[in-house]
């Protein structure tokens, strides 16, 4: 009996663990959002996924205009340089577990804002659907000084 209910409580933990979901973001103090109107996405030379794209994509679909490229072909005038990180696992297909997206200053790379979504298999969304979490997170935010572009304002 004792080795069924260790068993039984063994499984209840895995499928437990399986259900994992994270997000969070983070402002620099100071730092006004709504002042930004200018990104640009470097594409990470290992990513061969595109969200590089996807992200610039979510920033236009916002009514912001964004670029995106190698880091040495950073455009001047641009008010936020966007780096991200992705990784991702194998559960039956490949799915994106984690989303990093900082927004820089262009003239020293210091982050300005970042944010974050973690999901596990069985709470994974599509990468376009995390691009658009990690955003919404940053900019709801209440230091973020203005409303989401995505709430109405651009």
């Amino acid at each position: 009996m004792k080795f069924i209910l260790t068993l039984l409580t063994l499984v209840v933990l895995t499928l437990g663990s399986g259900c994992a979901s994270n997000q969070n973001a983070a402002i620099t103090p100071g730092t006004n959002l709504g002042a930004l109107k200018k990104f640009y996405v470097v594409r990470l030379p290992a990513d061969t996924r595109g969200i590089n794209q996807l992200i610039a994509d979510e920033f236009s679909r916002r009514g912001f205009e964004a670029s995106t490229g190698e880091v040495i072909n950073a455009p001047a005038g641009v008010d936020a340089v966007v780096t991200y990180q992705d990784k991702w696992m194998w559960d039956l297909t490949m799915y994106m577990i984690r989303l990093d997206i900082q927004l820089r200053k262009p003239q020293n790379d210091v982050p300005m804002a970042i944010g974050s979504s973690l999901r596990t298999s069985l709470v994974r969304k599509s990468p376009p659907e995390m691009v658009k979490e990690v955003l919404d997170q940053i900019y709801s935010d209440p230091k973020a000084k203005t409303p989401s572009p995505a709430m109405g304002t651009k």
